[in-house]
């Protein structure tokens, strides 16, 4: 058990350093749920993003009644 959560840790810090490479972590202040989605995928995708894998995440919003 206690192996498995240093390794869980190892893994997500590899993830956010990817997401921090990526620029995720910007000054932009309109994070929309897409760039939530992605920063989430990409923080839990972790190495693979080392291996090629890109995730990206597309999510409609219904917009507000005018």
């Amino acid at each position: 058990m206690r192996i498995g959560s240093v390794i869980l840790v190892i893994w997500l810090l590899i993830g956010v350093a990817a997401a921090v490479q990526r620029g995720y972590f910007g000054d932009n202040q309109d994070v929309s749920c897409s760039d939530a989605g992605t920063i989430a995928v990409t923080v839990v995708a972790g190495p693979l993003n080392y291996v090629g894998v890109n995730p990206k995440i597309d999510c409609k919003v219904p917009q507000p009644s005018k």
